[in-house]
């Protein structure tokens, strides 16, 4: 990924960062009544506002810093969604059999990290793109695999040694990190505001692979 930088946007702030998800969907409605709607975006987009997760004057300070080491809007980052981070829900252990990522054929060695969201009523196939190093987990029909095979936490492609046996399913499991950038390129500050409890609008939007 071009333009991006391989650091995380302070925890301690991102934890209390407000937003997630956004999709655009137009709504056209009929003259019956009814209406039609179509998904204008085949992904999901998220957005977040990385002025709520600051409690004190040392973490805007912090996130000032890190606004400029990116050059504003210039260069993307990893940022950790509050609440999706893992290949599970935020409340269990990651498992080597979270995920399916593929099914193996005898030939093909790479296979893309992806989380599933889906119910009885349909489902979203995400790409992981940055996965964080040393979390990933992987297995071959249920059976976790200690090694023969490495991952690249830049894009989230994770490479066989020897290719996975035919029909075989293959499965990760990995805490992932969001690539965003900041969607200013300027950040106003105002300590007398501030300090009377408003915080400034620092947007974040999701860098799509």
């Amino acid at each position: 990924m071009s333009g991006f930088h391989e650091v995380r946007f302070p925890l301690r702030v991102a934890l209390g960062v407000s937003g997630g998800p956004m999709r655009r969907t137009e709504i056209v409605n009929l003259s019956t009544g009814r209406e039609q709607r179509n998904g204008r975006w085949r992904n999901s987009r998220r957005r977040y506002d990385a002025g709520s997760g600051v409690r004190s004057v040392a973490d805007l300070y912090e996130v000032m810093a890190f606004f400029e080491a990116r050059g504003g809007q210039l260069y993307g980052f990893r940022f950790r969604d509050p609440v999706d981070w893992k290949s599970c829900g935020p409340l269990v252990s990651v498992t080597a059999t979270d995920q399916a990522i593929g099914t193996g054929d005898g030939v093909r060695k790479a296979f893309a990290l992806v989380k599933t969201y889906a119910d009885a009523g349909g489902g979203f196939e995400r790409v992981i793109a940055k996965p964080v190093a040393g979390s990933v987990v992987v297995a071959v029909d249920g059976a976790g695999v200690s090694q023969g095979w490495t991952v690249d936490a830049a894009t989230g492609v994770v490479t066989f040694a020897v290719p996975p046996a035919a029909a075989s399913t293959v499965t990760a499991g990995y805490e992932f990190d969001v690539p965003v950038r900041f969607d200013i390129d300027r950040i106003d500050v105002n300590l007398s505001g501030f300090d009377a409890g408003r915080i400034p609008t620092i947007p974040l939007t999701e860098i799509l692979p």
